[in-house]
């Protein structure tokens, strides 16, 4: 008997489920009508049998809200796209914590906010001087695979790239910018991504950038990842902890630009040294450097003798303030929290990241629903560690995963390209000094150099929770896109 054809419904082509709903801002007692568009875009990949073309087919809807000024001139206003990093990580810190229009009441490090939060205004948002599309890369956010594909098949370091770069080209199509000033803007991870999509978007695209916006960079996670057999982190992560030892009153009323510049000088000389020569340094020699890093770090010589020099960034934050029964942040050492466990080697809690992002949860599931009129019963993935866990680096294996070749190719390519690169002083997660180590290296001729400028922030990896900061980033973002943006 033959198969009778199945009654199942099909389940409906997805398909773009943007919302457009319209704002006012006032700047300096100027008001600025915006549009706002937000929702899930299809992503689709060109799919070819046997070499015959077959069609679009549907891979991921990826969720995005984009920002665009009413009554500009589309060629010539900028357009900066966004993403923070993770991998794992949902564009809501770079959206409502520095660039939006609205931004989230966090509080800081001695004032936190209490629940149930609240948004405000952000007169220095971005948006005056540059349109804006934030990106949530697939499993963040509100951002899926379609039915039946696999989230994996986005979770690397090139199917990400690929995928990003997919909607910054549909958007900009769609939206007919192709003859704007074009940004991206990374935070964390999101730096090795703008940093490779550059490059990719110019060589797949010929999309070419008129600026990054690398914020907490690392362009090399060598430099800040301490595998066996890696030395390399261990100089580079100790200006970072004399930085937080300052903030933590171990160093008196010595200036914190002193403090920095002796922990400079010791991690580009004399620890390399030290570390290389092993078991060969004299032993008054290797006194000498215990005696300098402890001083430095704040930590015990002993402590500093036992691990033999190397410090490793967790057990920093761990140790550092264990007399007072505290642990320090790792994405901020301004920081600390409690820890139960006296003798515990990796704190429990990373309370740079604890005490905020309830305020950012809680401020976006408000603001997309009521303010921007966007509804999904999808929990919105604001941090996800199951992409963290299963991220693959295939693409480096036996090598250091690293943006640098990249970075240096398209500037090489586009002599235009401008970097800005943020840094704060109490980042343990992607400490300035190695970031420092990494643009000294890029493979570019010496009159690029003048297209890179840094710009250092008494805070830590999300420096626009500390509030001057976030007033003083604001603006060096706005010069950033204004210097590089004229015709």
């Amino acid at each position: 008997m033959p198969d009778e054809e199945s009654t199942e419904p099909k389940a409906p082509e997805p398909a773009d489920d943007l919302v457009t709903t319209q704002h006012t801002l006032t700047v300096k007692r100027r008001k600025l009508a915006y549009t706002t568009r937000t929702g899930r875009v299809v992503l689709r990949k060109e799919v070819l049998t046997d070499g015959k073309f077959e069609g679009h087919q549907a891979k991921a809807e990826v969720f995005l809200t984009s920002y665009t000024l009413d009554d500009a001139d589309p060629g010539s206003r900028p357009v900066t796209f966004a993403f923070n990093g993770g991998p794992g990580s949902a564009s809501v810190w770079l959206h409502l914590g520095l660039m939006g229009p609205r931004r989230v009441v966090s509080g800081d490090v001695d004032a936190p906010e209490p629940p149930p939060y609240r948004l405000a205004d952000n007169p220095e948002t971005l948006l005056t001087h540059s349109d804006l599309v934030f990106i949530d890369p697939v499993a963040t956010g509100y951002s899926r695979p379609v039915t039946g594909e696999k989230p994996k098949e986005f979770h690397g370091f090139t199917p990400d790239i690929e995928s990003v770069g997919e909607i910054i080209r549909l958007w900009t199509s769609r939206n007919g910018r192709w003859l704007s000033p074009k940004y991206l803007a990374g935070e964390s991870y999101g730096t090795l991504r703008a940093a490779a999509l550059a490059a990719h978007l110019q060589e797949r695209h010929g999309l070419y950038l008129n600026g990054l916006m690398l914020i907490s960079s690392v362009l090399d996670m060598g430099t800040i990842r301490f595998t066996e057999g890696n030395d390399k982190p261990y100089p580079l992560f100790v200006p970072t902890y004399a930085a937080i030892a300052h903030y933590h009153g171990l160093h008196g009323d010595r200036p914190l630009d002193d403090v920095l510049a002796d922990a400079e000088e010791f991690a580009a000389r004399e620890l390399p040294y030290a570390l290389e020569r092993g078991a060969r340094l004299p032993r008054e020699e290797r006194t000498e450097a215990v005696r300098t890093l402890a001083s430095l770090t704040g930590l015990d010589e002993s402590y500093v003798d036992r691990v033999d020099l190397r410090i490793e960034h967790v057990r920093f934050f761990t140790e550092l303030l264990r007399d007072r029964g505290l642990t320090t942040g790792r994405m901020d050492g301004r920081f600390t929290t409690w820890e139960p466990d006296g003798g515990r080697e990796h704190m429990s809690d990373d309370a740079s990241v604890s005490r905020i992002v309830g305020a950012y949860s809680a401020a976006f599931n408000h603001y997309v629903r009521s303010e921007l009129g966007y509804e999904n019963d999808l929990p919105y993935e604001v941090l996800s560690s199951e992409v963290f866990r299963n991220w693959s680096y295939t693409d480096f294996e036996g090598r250091s995963v690293s943006a640098v070749d990249a970075l240096s190719a398209a500037m090489r390519a586009n002599p235009h390209l401008k970097v800005h690169v943020a840094l704060g002083y109490y980042d343990g997660a992607t400490p300035y000094y190695a970031a420092e180590h990494v643009l000294a290296r890029l493979q570019i001729p010496e009159e690029l150099r003048e297209n890179i400028e840094t710009a250092y922030y008494p805070a830590g990896h999300m420096m626009y929770v500390h509030e001057p900061s976030r007033v003083q980033q604001s603006k060096d973002l706005a010069a950033f896109v204004a210097g590089s943006s004229n015709r």
